[in-house]
């Protein structure tokens, strides 16, 4: 039985780790070839090991997505090693307390680290889509996914520019899935809540009890759990879905 993403080219920023890791395993598992990008270059080779090891297709990419050039040549290196590309997971991100800014409140945020984050977590997902739509375009379609937050769906206390960010992500989402439905690209985003992964791990230190006792599932979720989420999203089987913010937080924004 064929995966559903059989046959496809995809592409996974911040695929080194965490939910990034995790979907382009799911996306090998699915029959995908796999573009691995990352900030980090050894990261992204041990998850193409991963996907190698099951079987599968991948390669690596280092890739800053602050950096415009970085980001073209990501996605000419992708499209050169599999003759395309078919679906991409714009996932790459920054949290507060990798620029100082965890427990800091709004009016309080340095300069410097308010810029970083949306730098990253908003201005790289736009790069990325410009030039991934610019292949998908000319090849008559394609399926892109921004990872954005339950932080883009309703406020985190001392978070005011990663929750700015992920807010911004769920509105470019929108916008771009309108401007270019016409052209058979899909534009969708996902919104994890409390994902067990290295960027949740301040949140939880600093107040585990208190985001557990708002999750009605009563756990963390596993990064797994969103990579199916983005896998179906980029799959023909999501092919009326465009425009869409899908939660994925074991129940937190309903509370």
């Amino acid at each position: 039985m064929a995966g559903l993403l059989e046959g496809k080219s995809a592409l996974v920023t911040g695929g080194g780790s965490g939910i990034g890791r995790a979907t382009a395993l799911a996306f090998a598992r699915e029959g995908a070839w796999v573009a691995v990008a990352d900030l980090t270059l050894e990261r992204a080779q041990e998850t193409v090991g991963a996907i190698e090891a099951a079987g599968g297709q991948a390669v690596a990419i280092a890739c800053d997505v602050t950096e415009e050039e970085a980001v073209a040549a990501m996605v000419a290196a992708a499209v050169s090693a599999f003759g395309g590309l078919d679906c991409a997971f714009n996932n790459a991100g920054i949290a507060p307390f990798q620029v100082n800014a965890a427990g800091v409140k709004a009016a309080d945020l340095a300069p410097e680290a308010w810029q970083r984050i949306l730098d990253v977590n908003l201005t790289g997902v736009w790069r990325c889509l410009r030039h991934e739509v610019a292949q998908m375009r000319r090849q008559g379609g394609g399926a892109i996914v921004n990872t954005a937050s339950i932080a883009g769906l309703l406020g985190l206390p001392t978070a005011a520019a990663y929750v700015a960010s992920k807010h911004a992500v769920v509105g470019l989402t929108r916008a771009a899935a309108v401007d270019h439905a016409e052209e058979g690209i899909r534009v969708n985003a996902v919104c994890p809540g409390y994902i067990e992964t290295p960027m949740t791990e301040d949140s939880m230190r600093r107040r585990g009890e208190r985001i557990m006792a708002r999750v009605p599932l009563a756990r963390m979720g596993q990064a797994e759990e969103i990579a199916q989420a983005v896998t179906f999203l980029c799959s023909d089987r999501a092919s009326f879905v465009t425009g869409a913010a899908w939660t994925v937080d074991g129940g937190y924004a309903a509370v």
